[in-house]
């Protein structure tokens, strides 16, 4: 099979398509590229599909390179025969693999390679092959017997041991006992004596007992981390009849041969010393991988929900960064993100100068005609809402946001903000960020590696290197899914367009600032180091606006502007007519696959077009509910079971979701309440009920309503 082929029967797609794929991305081309202007070639794949694509591939083609390895060492040991050759290149996965190297692996010394020095492997391979002989153990074992081998006795022990290792590395046996222990395995934790968890965090799993096939990935997570605290101490329970099972499938007691009980003795040996505990190592491992990359996979939906927010376009705003004994920072950004004044208020314990902070905010709010408020969710966030509350009750049109403030202090004291903001205190700077947040979620949030913004589970527990560049990856997916406007956008927004990176980022703003405007997507072909693979890349994913062609502000590829202008021609419009007019027009042209093959082009690119001459440069943010303003403040007394609210979802995790429905603490919404056709995502708004309150450990329970309930 090739490649293609088994790529296209796993993620159920046509080879052609699998293959269109994987040399478009062997030819230098990116993601997004593929993505939105190669669908001819790869039948519409989306972004998900080819992204499983690449990654697919690359295992394949690392399976492969290792298999050659394989090879290679075995044929090196004289030790590869047609049989053996046939079996490693028809492995299917690395865990296969390894398991047929296993005996050719080398290995430290053991205890059957001293017993092989000692000339014991003819007596190993009587017992394996239960020689049937009139002899007793005591006399076939006699002839081996030698200085290093005194005794009878001596001689079966070592046989045994290579036998036993024979029996352990025998891949079928591996296999089986594997597939066993996954389905059938019981993981079992208890919580070391003496060990401190003074906050009871792992005390689900104080006594802890469950199937393997039934774990979640996060009691898996969850029970990794408390063993590696030291808190848990955590077995895996294979059963003998298992592992007995296992070594039946290749190794069998004869009961004519004088030698069944040393087999019998050697399995036994092999399971407890050699099999079993590799195979439960083989579990742990399998375990923590799938757990790690659903957790991956949670960050990386929740990242994307969080990227995806709707901008906040036209607002004045005043960024508060809270915090008790340091004060309130605050920021005020005009409606391009423009710092226009900063200052601090102290309303908060120990100082407590509420009245002069409201005083000093009200002052602001006037001044620079401010008709939004965000606040950061950390510390003192709650207390500041509560201040911010009593601002926008004296006045109607000021309203207010909470957001998410993480990563905010590593943006601070970055270069980049040194870079955009030199003449502020790095304290200053975190509420300028979260500010600006509101009116560009993702303009602002691309400056801050995405691991520091905690949307996730267990992030730290993860493999960090898969967790990078799973975020990377969704960072570069909605940033050329929005575009970029190359006039405005900062140099960590440009690196993530596809076929741009950090260098080229820099010389595109280094160019800007010497030269001005770019007045068409042309003129990028000017700055240093953008070539024309960069241009292709990159050009359809960068807006020009107000600039010398129209078409150079929707997301049409300047490879396609001829078919844009042919479509236009035949219906009498001209680039400059505005788009709210072309609708009606355009609907009267010819049918789509028609028009297409009239223009020489294919149906999907001729689609993507004729909507883009309709809502040019169209932001998908922009279908999305807005953000929750709020004017005033909830208690968790203020609330009641059967209250229903409106709330935004902070954060998505197995057992349910985190929303923000205006009080201290955020509700949970269980999974049991969730509608299983309904998928959440960091930022969505819903509708919810209370259900339950216990406000001695901060706790609301939340249940799903409708938006008529």
């Amino acid at each position: 099979m090739t490649y293609a082929q088994t790529i296209a029967s796993t993620l159920n797609v046509k080879s052609g398509q699998v293959t269109a794929v994987i040399t478009l991305l062997d030819d230098g081309n990116t993601i997004p590229f593929i993505a939105r202007y190669r669908k001819e070639a790869t039948g519409s794949l989306d972004e998900e599909q080819i992204r499983q694509i690449n990654d697919q591939v690359s295992k394949l083609r690392a399976l492969d390179e290792r298999r050659s390895t394989i090879l290679e060492s075995i044929a090196s040991q004289e030790k590869l025969t047609p049989e053996l050759e046939k079996a490693i290149n028809a492995a299917t996965s690395l865990t296969e693999l390894e398991d047929l190297y296993l005996p050719y692996k080398p290995k430290r010394r053991t205890r059957a390679m001293i017993a092989r020095e000692k000339g014991l492997e003819p007596l190993a391979e009587f017992i394996l092959g239960q020689l049937v002989t009139r002899q007793t153990a005591v006399q076939i074992a006699a002839p081996f017997l030698n200085e290093e081998v005194p005794t009878p006795d001596d001689a079966l022990a070592g046989a045994r041991d290579i036998v036993a290792e024979t029996i352990s590395d025998t891949p079928q046996v591996r296999q089986s006992l594997r597939e066993k222990a996954l389905q059938f395995g019981l993981l079992r934790s208890e919580k070391v004596k003496d060990a401190e968890d003074e906050r009871a965090v792992y005390k689900l799993y104080y006594d802890f007992e469950q199937r393997i096939d039934r774990l979640r990935p996060h009691q898996i997570l969850a029970i990794n981390r408390g063993e590696a605290e030291k808190i848990l101490r955590v077995s895996v329970d294979i059963a003998e009849r298992d592992w007995i099972l296992a070594m039946r499938t290749g190794f069998r007691t004869d009961r004519r041969s004088p030698l069944a009980e040393q087999l019998q003795l050697a399995m036994d040996d092999a399971a407890k010393r050699l099999l079993v505990p590799a195979i439960e190592r083989d579990v742990r491992r399998s375990l923590s991988e799938q757990a790690e990359a659903h957790a991956i996979q949670v960050f990386a939906d929740n990242m994307r929900g969080l990227l995806t927010q709707p901008p906040l376009a036209g607002h004045t705003v005043m960024g508060i960064d809270p915090a008790f004994r340091t004060g309130c920072k605050v920021a005020v950004v005009d409606a391009t993100g423009k710092l226009l004044e900063t200052t601090a208020v102290y309303p908060h314990q120990p100082q407590n100068k509420r009245a002069e902070a409201l005083k000093t905010l009200a002052a602001l709010v006037q001044k620079h005609n401010i008709s939004l408020i965000t606040i950061g969710n950390g510390t003192a966030s709650r207390e500041t809402e509560q201040l911010v509350a009593e601002l926008t009750r004296q006045m109607d049109e000021v309203h207010y946001l909470i957001v998410n403030e993480a990563g905010a202090s590593v943006y601070s004291a970055s270069p980049l903000a040194k870079t955009e903001l030199p003449e502020l205190d790095v304290t200053l700077r975190g509420a300028v960020s979260i500010a600006r947040r509101a009116q560009d979620p993702l303009a602002e949030l691309v400056k801050i590696d995405p691991k520091s913004i905690g949307v996730g589970l267990y992030q730290h527990d993860v493999n960090q290197k898969q967790l990078s560049e799973s975020l990377d990856g969704v960072v570069e997916s909605v940033v050329n899914q929005v575009g970029v406007d190359v006039n405005t956008a900062s140099p960590a927004l440009l690196t993530h367009v596809a076929g741009i990176g950090p260098k080229l980022a820099a010389n595109i703003v280094a160019y800007r600032e010497a030269n001005g405007r770019f007045p068409n997507r042309s003129t990028l072909k000017k700055v240093s180091g953008l070539g024309a693979k960069a241009f292709e890349q990159s050009a359809g994913f960068l807006r020009v606006r107000d600039g010398d062609n129209p078409l150079d502000a929707s997301a049409i590829h300047p490879e396609s502007y001829g078919v844009a202008t042919a479509v236009l021609k035949q219906a009498r419009l001209s680039p400059t007519t505005p788009p709210t007019e072309r609708a009606p027009v355009l609907n009267q042209l010819p049918p789509v696959a028609q028009l297409a093959s009239q223009l020489n082009t294919g149906v999907p690119t001729l689609t993507d077009i004729l909507e883009q001459l309709v809502r040019p440069g169209r932001d998908p943010r922009e279908d999305l509910p807005r953000p929750i303003l709020r004017s005033d403040v909830l208690s968790l007394s203020d609330l009641k079971p059967g209250m229903v609210l409106k709330g935004t979802v902070r954060n998505v995790v197995d057992f349910g979701a985190f929303i923000d429905i205006g009080v201290k603490q955020d509700g949970l919404l269980h999974r049991s309440q969730i509608p299983r056709s309904a998928t959440l995502n960091v930022g969505d708004i819903l509708t919810v009920s209370i259900q339950a309150i216990d406000a001695d450990r901060d706790r609301i329970s939340l249940g799903w309503a409708t938006p008529e309930s």
